[in-house]
């Protein structure tokens, strides 16, 4: 992808990925405008912190649930955050953001995000996600996720996954479809089937 000659950064133009150069140039500069932050929003930026440190997950559900027309970096920030102090009860409120947030990056930060926790109840979502999300790197790393969390349910999804058509979906899913066929094999052969998880996570 080239960059345009224009007041756009590389970062930005990531944002948009290739429909930057042929859209008209104030579009483009219209829709970082509206994501990026105000002198006020770094107030918020500092309240998210300030949960963050007390793990306050109660103000990240009600956080997120509201987060859709904030800037950029709050909605990424707040997703990224709850990889470290978030359980189970915060799997609905990340697969939310997965399905609605309008940035593909904020939804692929929700996708690792919840591949991280680990929790097999994100697995519809992520499931959904990797087959009908409209961004190659959405589906890329839900694939990823569906990986790291180790669910036998989706092996077969992750198997027609394999035929995507970006290339990069494709590996994702082939990489998570033989991974958790190997757990599956492991599974068989353990006394205690429930103690055989992924070791790592992507």
């Amino acid at each position: 992808m080239g960059f345009r000659n224009s007041p756009l950064t590389a970062i930005e133009n990531l944002y948009f990925g290739s429909t930057c150069e042929e859209a008209p140039h104030n579009v483009g500069v219209t829709q970082v405008d509206e994501m990026r932050m105000r002198d006020n929003d770094y107030s918020t930026l500092a309240k998210l912190e300030e949960a963050f440190e007390r793990k306050d997950l109660s103000f990240f559900k009600t956080f997120l649930r509201n987060s859709k027309g904030l800037p950029l970096l709050l909605r990424v920030h707040s997703v990224c955050m709850l990889e470290h102090i978030g359980n189970e009860e915060m799997v609905e409120p990340l697969c939310k953001v997965l399905a609605e947030d309008p940035s593909p990056l904020t939804r692929h930060e929700a996708a690792f995000t919840l591949g991280q926790l680990g929790y097999s109840s994100a697995v519809p979502a992520l499931v959904e996600a990797m087959q009908h999300d409209e961004s190659p790197i959405v589906r890329h790393e839900s694939a990823v996720a569906l990986s790291s969390i180790g669910d036998d349910r989706a092996v077969p999804d992750l198997k027609k996954a394999i035929e995507d058509s970006d290339e990069d979906v494709r590996n994702s899913a082939l990489i998570a479809f033989e991974y958790l066929g190997y757990l599956h094999r492991k599974r068989e052969n353990a006394s205690d089937k429930f103690a055989v998880k992924p070791k790592i996570r992507l």
